[in-house]
């Protein structure tokens, strides 16, 4: 990842993608700031986890690699990446439905997830 994205910028462009009326620009730079506090919070070489187009970070300690392709990948598009990081959708769920790529020790990330608290239920 280049340059850090500001929580100013990050939160607008999760929110507008919350509302999914977002542009691709704002949905890059939500999956890009996800991906970035995820990597803080959690870092280490252990994990890739990739949301192509827009990136990808390494996580977790553990194994730790230098070239290529990592021991662990985990790959997803952009809604289920968000999904997960904002906690409306769970791993486990993922998983179930197929729409995540993991392989290798230490590909599960439910103890990763979410990025962000799980939005309040609207009563």
């Amino acid at each position: 990842m280049s340059r850090k994205i500001s929580d100013e910028d990050g939160q607008p462009a999760l929110a507008a993608w919350r509302t999914r009326k977002a542009s691709r620009e704002e949905i890059g730079t939500a999956v890009r700031y996800s991906l970035q506090l995820l990597a803080q919070r959690y870092p280490g070489q252990a994990v890739e986890v990739r949301v192509p187009p827009f990136g990808a970070v390494q996580i977790g300690t553990g194994t730790v690699h230098r070239r290529g392709t990592p021991p662990a990948v985990v790959e997803m598009k952009t809604d289920t990446w968000l999904a997960l990081a904002m906690g409306i959708l769970t791993w486990e769920k993922a998983v179930e439905s197929q729409v995540i790529s993991a392989t290798g020790v230490g590909s599960d990330l439910t103890a990763y997830l979410p990025v962000f608290s799980p939005p309040q239920s609207l009563s």
